[in-house]
């Protein structure tokens, strides 16, 4: 074999090397992220974790940015939010409200870890505000799947919707109530909140 035969060859390895190093990298930081939360998350740490010197951490991931874009959507592949397609379906704005959010609370205790630390870290690192502003865009687009259909009282139903779908809401909830029934609570506060 030539030797230029094979650097396709060397160069396709090197390129499957470099995406599993830093498929490792994002994996080790999302981890972090999970049990000690993003503002305490260290280089050192990372590469600890990952198998890697701290120079290939900042190799991969220049900026804060960089890795917080690239941990966002790693978690959001591997933990997709309810999907609202099906919510706009359902006539009946109460029941409608009802079933999303109960999908919604189910979610919120399966990610909880993750959630609680990139809400309470989000307000010390602007980069990590950015990378979640999905997240931001998402609740948007499903406050105006269950707002659809309710009467009158706009303003005052579309804080109880915020409300409703706020994550420390839940959190809240959830230390005294299931899920079902903290759901079917939110639900007739938004219904009230009409009147």
């Amino acid at each position: 074999m030539s030797s230029k035969s094979s650097r396709p060859y060397e160069k396709r390895r090197r390129a499957e090397s470099e995406q599993e190093t830093r498929r490792r990298i994002t994996e080790a930081t999302v981890e972090l992220h999970r049990t000690v939360g993003p503002a305490r998350t260290t280089v050192s740490a990372i590469a600890q974790r990952a198998g890697v010197q701290r120079a290939t951490v900042y190799r991969h991931f220049p900026q804060d940015a960089d890795l917080f874009a690239a941990c966002s959507a790693h978690w959001v592949a591997a933990h997709p939010y309810p999907a609202p397609d099906g919510w706009g379906a359902i006539a009946d704005p109460k029941r409608r409200t009802r079933i999303a959010l109960g999908e919604l609370y189910a979610y919120y205790r399966t990610a909880a870890p993750m959630l609680a630390n990139v809400r309470r870290d989000a307000q010390l690192l602007p980069a990590l505000a950015e990378a979640a502003s999905g997240a931001q865009r998402y609740f948007a687009a499903v406050e105006e799947i269950l707002a659809a259909g309710w009467a009158g009282g706009s303003r005052r139903r579309r804080a109880a919707l915020a409300l409703a779908l706020d994550f420390g809401t839940w959190q809240t909830l959830s230390r005294r109530l299931s899920d079902a029934d903290a759901a079917g609570v939110m639900t007739r506060m938004v219904a009230c909140a009409g009147r």
